[in-house]
């Protein structure tokens, strides 16, 4: 099946690259990682004001009543510039997280404050080393106004500077998936300490996050285990988009380079070893895009059985291919691109990073061989 943006989708795509180009530029994206938050907070508005936090909200929710589709389309755009922006942990995470789990008062109550850029989001899910619904602790007991949360949160993208919290708990007593449920939570309410950790990555900022009885109302209660997978898979393929943009980029780098680098009198891109490495990765680029892309229909068509395998193929394929991408370049690049200076050190940094973000690539090809072993 042959796939292709529709003239709208088009017209969105470049014009996410053109916002991006001058807002989330080099200098702009280093400025912006060293500061407190790790977020242009400015862009981040700018952004919120095209749309972007609206992308795949309703209309009756105020939203611009896209699909996944587009989302892929910006997603992959802001993998290529790094940018420093909360779009994947808010619009990615967060705000499907409500819209999978949530009811219609949920809904309602927080989508708009998500689409103005009111509010952040984060989703609070990993607690140790995997993201695996049976492994959470962290328990929701209870009281007479609700439930009260207690436990510990790690690797949550932009935990520290999120305004809404989605954490994931279960009920005291509970296994494996029974009493699996998410919980919307005040960053800033009693009981809720948040440290940003310093990671590998410093494009993108994660948290641990300590509930000490945090007590919640009934109507913060969302969804259960099957909407937790739901939401993870659709964030694997956001995850996979913008790793796809980011080696992308990094083969337009190494090609640049390798045609003005000289060599003994000629370009090193004349060299058959650096043509070899460019071809490698021009197919790793173009391989994960048909996989990034067939996911995201997958999404858009909400074909639920077919979905964990599209989301598990295209974030294994993308991430490694943006990894292997981003280390060739810096070899094409030779000394220069281990420098500060140069940006392929900071793509390089982000692949590695999304490497483990959601689970490894490891993970997601066991997950796609059990899935296939229960045919």
């Amino acid at each position: 099946m042959h796939f292709a943006f529709t003239t709208e989708q088009a017209e969105l795509k470049r014009g996410a690259r053109r916002f991006l180009a001058s807002r989330c530029g080099s200098a702009q994206v280093r400025a912006a990682m060293e500061s407190p938050g790790g977020h242009d907070d400015a862009a981040w508005k700018s952004a919120c004001e095209l749309g972007w936090a609206a992308l795949v909200v309703p209309e009756t929710h105020g939203g611009a009543g896209l699909g996944w589709v587009e989302l892929v389309a910006v997603a992959e755009e802001t993998g290529r510039s790094l940018a420093c922006l909360p779009f994947f942990s808010t619009v990615c995470l967060g705000a499907h997280a409500v819209l999978v789990a949530g009811d219609d008062a949920q809904r309602s109550e927080y989508l708009p404050r998500i689409v103005s850029g009111e509010a952040r989001a984060a989703l609070a899910f990993a607690e140790e080393t995997t993201v695996d619904p049976v492994s959470i602790a962290t328990l929701a007991r209870d009281d007479a106004r609700g439930y009260v949360l207690t436990g510990t949160k790690r690797y949550v993208v932009d935990g520290a500077t999120a305004d809404l919290l989605v954490v994931t708990a279960r009920a005291p007593g509970t296994s494996w998936d029974d009493g699996v449920a998410l919980y919307v939570v005040d960053a800033r309410a009693p009981g809720i300490t948040r440290e940003a950790v310093s990671t590998l990555d410093p494009t993108r900022r994660l948290g641990t996050i300590e509930l000490r009885d945090v007590h919640v109302g009934r109507g913060a209660r969302m969804g259960s285990a099957s909407a937790l997978r739901r939401i993870l898979d659709g964030a694997a393929v956001a995850l996979a988009a913008e790793s796809l943009g980011g080696a992308e980029r990094c083969l337009e780098m190494a090609t640049d380079h390798a045609k003005t680098r000289v060599q003994f009198d000629r370009p090193i891109g004349s060299f058959q070893a650096i043509k070899h490495r460019l071809a490698d990765m021009l197919v790793a680029v173009e391989t994960a895009r048909s996989a990034v892309y067939w996911a995201a229909c997958v999404v858009a068509s909400d074909d639920v059985g077919e979905l964990p395998v599209a989301a598990a193929l295209a974030k294994s394929y993308a991430t490694e291919a943006f990894f292997r991408c981003a280390a060739e370049c810096v070899q094409i690049h030779g000394g220069i691109g281990f420098t500060w200076e140069h940006d392929a050190h900071l793509y390089l940094k982000r692949a590695r990073g999304s490497l483990s973000l959601l689970g490894s690539p490891a993970c997601d090809r066991e997950r796609i061989a059990h899935m296939i072993e229960a045919g």
